[in-house]
């Protein structure tokens, strides 16, 4: 069992857990993830971890409330336990010292996106954050973030925080005054699609964290399954990160709502 030791509620559906995982939090690097499960029964859920406690041997998860399984999640409270926690999973994500780096957020994808924010900086690069969301509740992690990035716009689809804008209104401004090196964008499907469309045209190398469905984790269920250039990957042991230019987000998006 691993023990829930905080919990911080970011909006009315989106909650932030420190859970007691010394193991995984010793080996993790950014862009991991775990799958989780509450209850016998419960549905395996992946979470990417959000950020790791060494000395306190634990990680954070950040959970949105979407569904029945997620809903089971969300109503955990201190003191209470995920049946299960397995991982590390994935691939970490490859960082290097490459220059002005933008990272894009949309929604919850903050939270994945905020450890690698991190290693970017402490790689030495310029560091850019755009968090973007429908609206101010729904952007999250926004103290975390500043800390870690020499500048941070924010984009709401009302205006109610920020600019008015999408993140690709926020990533069109930055690269018209300077010079890009890498973007790394992690949210909805759609958000990254239109992200990996922005700096095509401007030939900037990008990175996306995709979030298919997933059963067991390990290639074995194939549930996960992507087309990236042209050939068939497996979110769950060849990602969750790929060339954002070589992935086919509209097969994925058909999935996506066929699920």
């Amino acid at each position: 069992m691993f023990k829930i030791i905080d919990k911080e509620w970011f909006s009315d559906r989106v909650a932030k857990f420190e859970v007691e995982a010394p193991l995984i939090a010793h080996a993790r690097r950014p862009g991991h993830f775990v799958i989780v499960r509450v209850g016998e029964g419960g549905e395996r859920i992946p979470l990417t971890i959000a950020d790791a406690d060494l000395d306190r041997g634990t990680i954070t998860l950040v959970v949105q409330s979407v569904g029945v399984s997620t809903e089971k999640i969300c109503a955990l409270e201190k003191g209470d336990s995920f049946t299960d926690i397995v991982g590390p999973l994935g691939r970490a994500t490859h960082i290097g010292n490459v220059g002005t780096v933008v990272c894009c957020g949309g929604g919850v994808g903050v939270a994945p996106l905020l450890p690698i924010i991190k290693a970017m900086k402490q790689a030495g690069n310029r560091v850019v954050a755009i968090l973007a969301a429908r609206t101010a509740s729904l952007v999250i992690l926004r103290d975390q973030v500043s800390r870690w990035c020499d500048e941070m716009i924010i984009m709401t689809d009302d205006g109610s925080l920020g600019r008015k804008g999408l993140v690709t209104d926020g990533l069109e401004e930055v690269i018209a005054r300077e010079k890009v090196d890498q973007v790394v964008a992690i949210g909805p499907a759609v958000m990254m699609k239109f992200v990996a469309k922005t700096t095509a045209a401007h030939s900037i190398p990008t990175m996306v964290s995709l979030n298919t469905v997933m059963v067991d984790g390990t290639g074995m269920c194939g549930a996960c399954r992507v087309t990236v250039g042209g050939k068939t990957r497996f979110v769950c042991i060849d990602g969750p990160e790929f060339d954002a230019h070589q992935v086919d987000f509209d097969e994925m998006i058909m999935r996506l709502k066929n699920n």
